[in-house]
């Protein structure tokens, strides 16, 4: 389509009296918006403000009532002295365990220690079958073996298993 100096004064005269494009475009026929607005553009006519702001502007919804602000202060932290560590010695043994015929999956009980023996994999596969310690899955000597203080995992392990379980046995 072609723009007649009669059309382009008529797009003048739309635009000033504050048509929106689309508008513009529907009263020109066979245009659309965006040629509208391209043509507009080239002719350098004066921008307008958005319909959609001034939509916007006369339905302005009303604010919720801020909540007062409340200062809050951080709790005082307490230090607590961590109590002084008895050092219990604990002589080191070498974990011999006896011939146990030992437990499968279908004989074993809380009451029993469930220390795998074996790769799963085999036939001979079984687990201890000791008589497990107290509150434990493992009988005391795979319980040395098994449960280590997570703050220090050095060389020693040994060494903090066994008061892991001197500590133990001494709170009963």
């Amino acid at each position: 389509m072609e723009w007649s100096s009669e059309r382009i004064e008529q797009l003048r005269s739309l635009w000033h009296d504050g048509l929106s494009a689309s508008q513009i475009a529907t009263h020109l026929g066979g245009i659309t918006r965006n040629a509208v607005i391209g043509k507009a553009h080239r002719l350098g006519l004066t921008g307008r403000p958005s319909p959609i702001k001034n939509r916007t502007a006369s339905v302005a919804r009303p604010r919720p009532p801020r909540r007062p602000r409340v200062e809050q202060t951080p709790p005082q932290r307490i230090a607590i002295a961590a109590p002084p560590q008895r050092h219990v010695e604990v002589p080191k043994r070498h974990v011999e365990l006896e011939d146990v015929p030992g437990a499968t999956i279908l004989t074993l009980t809380d009451r029993i220690c469930k220390w795998p023996i074996g790769d799963p994999r085999h036939p001979d596969f079984h687990f201890c079958g000791r008589a497990s310690a107290d509150g434990l899955p493992y009988c005391t000597d795979h319980a040395r073996r098994a449960y280590q203080p997570p703050a220090r995992r050095s060389g020693d392990r040994d060494d903090q298993a066994q008061r892991f379980l001197a500590r133990r046995q001494s709170i009963r």
